[in-house]
């Protein structure tokens, strides 16, 4: 399967185009520099200029399936966030369809499609413009999976994990990037998780059983 990543340079991005490598998928990583593409090259990774605020439409060619893992960042103005978070997913799943891709996996956030009192304010532009790109994904038609992680962190991946629709307890706890990155791979020929909005967390279970586990 060719899997295009949009947001490869990205720590979730950059750890899932090295897991792809490894796996029997090939990884598409769309990049937005010229200066970007070397850092794919070296390690033998396909590689597409796109930018999400021009046309990329070209990035879709031979593509079997879509990862979303762009974002816009902490550190930019919240004005940025809606056009990379929101309306470049919307472009993104607007292209994939055009392109007759169907499998689509956003990574949103944990919480984006929960009850805004849990929104924090300074994020409230962040969770609306992730809630605002899932929902447009789910009524696309697409055979989509939005996977909500929950705090990121960088170290080393656990390889067990708690996947589900809906997790009750969330405070306190984290996943890393690693598992995000392993639990996409796993989720990219899941039928059983297909239009599925499942939450993300560190957990006891192993990623192959629990994206099994999914109903």
């Amino acid at each position: 399967m060719n899997v295009l990543i949009i947001g490869a340079n990205g720590q979730i991005g950059t750890r899932l185009s090295k897991q792809l490598k490894k796996s029997d998928h090939k990884p598409i990583a769309m990049v937005r520099k010229e200066e970007q593409v070397d850092k794919f090259r070296e390690k033998d990774i396909e590689t597409v200029l796109g930018d999400l605020e021009e046309d990329f439409s070209h990035a879709f060619e031979n593509v079997d399936a879509v990862v979303f893992t762009a974002g816009s960042g902490g550190d930019t103005p919240k004005s940025q966030t809606k056009v990379i978070d929101e309306q470049g997913a919307k472009k993104a799943i607007d292209k994939a369809k055009n392109a007759g891709v169907n499998r689509f996996i956003m990574v949103s956030a944990l919480k984006a499609n929960r009850d805004q009192d849990l929104w924090s304010e300074p994020m409230q532009h962040y969770y609306e413009a992730k809630s605002n790109a899932d929902e447009y994904l789910r009524a696309s038609g697409l055979d989509y999976t939005i996977l909500m992680p929950g705090r990121l962190t960088n170290e080393e991946g656990t390889g067990k994990v708690e996947l589900s629709g809906h997790i009750e307890k969330l405070e306190g706890r984290d996943i890393t990037r690693d598992d995000v990155a392993s639990v996409i791979v796993q989720l990219l020929e899941a039928e059983n998780t297909v239009a599925k909005s499942l939450d993300l967390l560190q957990g006891e279970t192993p990623i192959d059983e629990a994206v099994s586990q999914i109903s």
